[in-house]
């Protein structure tokens, strides 16, 4: 009986002080925040009008950008994508897929003082290039690849 006693007291102790501390205004919620969706960015059909839907001009190919993926992706449904960028102060990675309905597949904010690299899987729905679109320093650069798909992934 004294060991129950003694976990219902520690359980009920960890609920006292997160109710306490809301009581109080310790925890609000408004001390949340979402990153705000750019929803144009999305609903962009290539490179330079993406540029343009994130607040740039225009986009500039660089060396220094590298795309790591598959040259022939066998389901188009998950088709693997790594970026990484030498460029300095990068502050964002996106993936476009150029002949998708939609071409921006990812964004990703890289936060400062950590490695400009991403990875993650993006949908083809035919064989297509993809674009690595990187900013930094306030500026928009990008490096191509094509990846051949033989079954595609966007329903068909």
């Amino acid at each position: 009986m004294k060991q129950s006693r003694r976990t219902l007291l520690k359980a009920s102790s960890g609920a006292t002080v997160i109710a306490l501390a809301t009581a109080t205004g310790v925890f609000k919620s408004g001390n949340v925040y979402a990153l705000e969706w750019n929803k144009a960015a999305f609903d962009t059909k290539g490179l330079q009008e993406t540029v343009k839907a994130m607040g740039g001009t225009v986009a500039t190919e660089s060396k220094d950008i590298s795309i790591t993926s598959p040259d022939i992706a066998e389901n188009g449904a998950v088709v693997p994508v790594s970026v990484s960028s030498k460029l300095g102060n990068t502050e964002s990675i996106s993936i476009l897929v150029e002949k998708n309905p939609n071409a921006l597949s990812a964004a990703f904010e890289i936060p400062s003082g950590t490695e400009p690299f991403v990875s993650t899987r993006v949908k083809m729905g035919q064989t297509s290039n993809i674009y690595a679109l990187v900013k930094a320093d306030g500026k928009y650069f990008f490096a191509t690849k094509e990846i051949k798909v033989t079954l595609g992934g966007c329903g068909g």
